[in-house]
């Protein structure tokens, strides 16, 4: 229950005990009809506080619910965003396989034609 309820609730029941009091005191009837006052009194008050108490309770209930979605859909998303990043993390090692591999095959094909050259120049001053 909020502060705030729980300070209705203490207002309610305060306020009903003084006027009790003060209907007592006041009251020119005899003991047997402010008994049935106060009787009924109470009872109302009973009833008031019951309802503000469920009212709380219902409050309360509802902003656990609306949390515990709230919290769901979070863990929902979080999980959706990593499965997210796992795809692009292994996106990019492939791409970086593959350039690397293209690299490694374009530095081979550039050495074997210095190679040629070379062989090529060599035959070239031998003749």
């Amino acid at each position: 229950m909020t502060e705030k309820n729980g300070d209705l609730l203490k207002g309610l029941f305060i306020g009903g005990l003084i006027g009790m009091a003060l209907g007592i005191l006041f009251a020119p009837k005899s003991g047997k009809e402010t008994r049935e006052d106060l009787s009924r009194t109470a009872n109302e008050m009973l009833a008031k506080a019951k309802e503000e108490y469920e009212k709380a309770a219902e409050k309360s209930r509802l902003a656990y619910e609306s949390s515990l979605k709230h919290l769901k859909d979070f863990n929902e998303s979080a999980k959706e965003k990593a499965s997210e990043m796992g795809s692009k993390v292994g996106e990019l090692a492939a791409q970086s396989v593959d350039s690397l591999q293209n690299n490694k095959s374009r530095f081979k094909k550039a050495i074997d034609a210095g190679l040629e050259a070379y062989k090529e120049e060599s035959s070239k001053e031998k003749i």
